[in-house]
């Protein structure tokens, strides 16, 4: 693949919370798991839901559609846990975040991609990177990295560590 070709075109993970449609970058992402139980750590932060022991690690689950000031995220059959690389401090830390359900990897080129709008959202747009279209859908990209505020995601690894 050309240099030309990979400036310009990003492959997403697509899901759905609160029936809107969102992705993060396939690099972040180190894989996607159906729900399982998750062990809620108590004295936490509310969108903190717990954690999960994947392969002997112990790693957080954060619930986006609590973060983002929507109702918690219920367990259906579509439920999943992207597992997600999120830098904290220049350091790589695991977390996995609750997904209404997961869709599809899509490419998408940069002439695909607004800019966040300024108003209308219903999550700060600090969070979001752009604004993909595909076939006359929207689909809200968001920067990982952002979407914890100072210490939060620090405070969030040193709670799931404390268990």
């Amino acid at each position: 693949m050309s240099d030309d070709m990979r400036s310009t075109t990003n492959q997403y993970l697509t899901f759905t919370l609160d029936e809107e449609q969102y992705a993060v970058e396939v690099y972040d992402v180190k894989e996607v798991l159906e729900y399982t139980t998750v062990t809620k750590v108590p004295r936490t932060q509310e969108f903190m839901r717990g954690v999960i022991n994947l392969r002997g690690s112990v790693v957080p689950v954060i619930d986006l559609r609590l973060k983002f000031g929507m109702d918690e995220t219920q367990k259906t059959i579509d439920t999943s846990i992207i597992v997600m690389e999120v830098d904290i401090n220049n350091d790589q830390v695991t977390l996995g975040t609750l997904a209404d359900s997961v869709q599809e990897v899509i490419n998408l080129d940069d002439n695909q991609i607004e800019p966040p709008p300024q108003i209308g959202t219903k999550i700060d747009t600090n969070f979001i990177k752009g604004i993909g279209k595909q076939d006359e859908k929207f689909i809200i990209i968001l920067d990982i990295n952002k979407i914890f505020v100072g210490d939060e995601l620090n405070m969030v690894v040193e709670e799931a560590g404390a268990t």
